[in-house]
């Protein structure tokens, strides 16, 4: 199965969540080549960013996103150049006032023609209008 993963959906690789155990599974079934997993180009600076913010509101020490992120990183989705989803993520943005850098994984599966998996409540907010959209919890 082909899906577009959401960087909130891979951060429960390396940091305790509710929802670790499934994201755990979702990356080894790719490791695996049951599945295949897509993200926009950006996905690793959102990744580490994710990982620098956890580091600065203490939830974990000074110094381990780094090593946290290059667990990610060895395991990364294909990437695929967001600028070629401007456009359409754009039009989804203004139409549903979320976040740009949410509806760029959104046009990303649209495109793709797969579900986009993530821990977001931003993004899930929108699965009246986008189906495809599939919470980590819900897998």
């Amino acid at each position: 199965m082909k899906y577009v993963l959401d960087s909130s959906a891979a951060l429960p690789w390396v940091l305790p969540e509710k929802d670790s155990a499934k994201a755990i599974q979702l990356r080894d079934e790719a490791r695996n080549a049951v599945h295949e997993l897509l993200a926009p180009d950006f996905f690793p600076a959102e990744a580490f960013n994710a990982l620098l913010k956890a580091e600065r509101t203490k939830r974990i020490n000074v110094g381990e996103a780094k090593t946290l992120y290059a667990s990610i990183g060895a395991d990364i989705p294909v990437l695929h150049p967001y600028l070629s989803l401007m456009s359409r993520a754009g039009e989804i943005a203004s139409r549903h006032r979320v976040a740009l850098y949410d509806c760029l994984y959104i046009a990303l599966a649209e495109r793709e023609s797969c579900e986009v998996i993530t821990a977001d409540r931003g993004i899930t907010s929108l699965q009246s209008h986008f189906s495809f959209i599939v919470l980590l919890s819900s897998l």
